[in-house]
Order: C-alpha cells, then structure tokens, then sequence
C-alpha cells in the first residue's frame, strides 16, 4: 500500500475519531511538517506550535478531507496556512527601533562567516535571503519533492505563479551564492 493510501486511510479513521490513527499520521509526517514550518517562521519554538496547531486542525478537520489532492499535500498547505498567520502576527507586534540599535553584534562579519562555512552552510544563509514567498516554493520543490500542481495547491495560488516564482527564486539564489563566492561546483 502506498504511503498515499496509508495516510488516506488513516483520514478516514480520524474522522471517526480513531486517535490510534492521528497518533500514526502524526509519526508519519510530524518531522516533515515541523521542518517546513522551520523553514518559514525561523524559530524552532514557534514552529513547533505550528506543527502542533496543524495535527489539531487535522484532527478537527479530518472528515471534511475530500481527497482532491494527495493527504500529505492537505497537511502541509494547512502547516503553509499556519505559518503565514503566525508570521503576520509577528510582523503586528511592535518593535522598538531605538533598543533594536542599542544591541550588540557579537556575529561574525559577513566575509569571515563565508570563510568558515561550508557550502550547505552558505546555501542555508542564502536561502534565508529569499522573500517568504520565494522560500515557501522552494522548500515544497526541492526539500519535499512536490510537483508545480501540489506546490500550487498547498500555496492556493495558480501554477504558473509557482512557476514564475520558482524562475526568481533560483535566479535570486544564484545571484546570492555568486555574492558568497560560489558559482559553480555544487554536489
């Protein structure tokens, strides 16, 4: 049975209230969905809230799965969903300019980090570069394997807008890792 058909099956059963099967969907996708939602906020507290509000809403929400797209594809675009809202929240709070300014940078300077990273390092520091939206399409693409259509259901925006946006952000990214003196020689 694919993995498909399992995580359907256990839809199924949760919509009847079976916690046995939210409990295996949940080891089944708890790891996949917190590092997406990682990716997204950048803060391991916060994306950990997010996975767990996604399971819940799955839970409350499980019988109204109508299978239009696969269930993996369903809980990642509620984890997107999630993850957006808390970021907007974040973006309302207030932030004091003045205490901001006063903070110390104990980081590196940006050429003394190029020089101690690796390339998945580099890669990881460019990637964060990326607006949201840009980020959110390559995450899907590349990190979770999904195809343009699935990207485009998880996001709810049109596939060629996936398309255009994956276009940007690889240029982005490729502009990015020239800047950190990388242009060719990746694995």
């Amino acid at each position: 049975m694919s993995r498909a058909a399992q995580d359907l099956e256990l839809i199924r059963r949760i919509a009847a209230g079976d916690e046995a099967a939210l409990r295996a969907l949940l080891a089944a996708h708890q790891a996949r969905v917190y590092r997406f939602a990682l990716r997204l906020v950048s803060n391991a507290a916060v994306a950990e809230e997010v996975t767990n509000e996604v399971f819940l809403e799955v839970w409350r929400n499980a019988g109204k799965f109508e299978g239009a797209s696969a269930p993996s594809t369903w809980i990642l675009s509620i984890a997107h969903h999630r993850a957006v809202s808390r970021l907007r929240k974040r973006r309302e709070e207030s932030w004091d300019e003045d205490a901001a300014g006063a903070l110390a940078d104990s980081g590196d300077d940006p050429e003394v980090a190029v020089q101690k990273a690796d390339k998945g390092a580099i890669l990881r520091l460019c990637l964060e570069k990326l607006s949201a939206e840009h980020k959110a399409v390559i995450d899907l693409v590349y990190y979770h394997e999904l195809s343009v259509s699935e990207v485009s259901e998880v996001l709810k925006i049109p596939e060629n807008t996936v398309k255009t946006r994956m276009f940007y952000a690889r240029k982005r990214l490729s502009d990015l890792l020239k800047d950190a003196g990388i242009d060719r020689g990746w694995p």
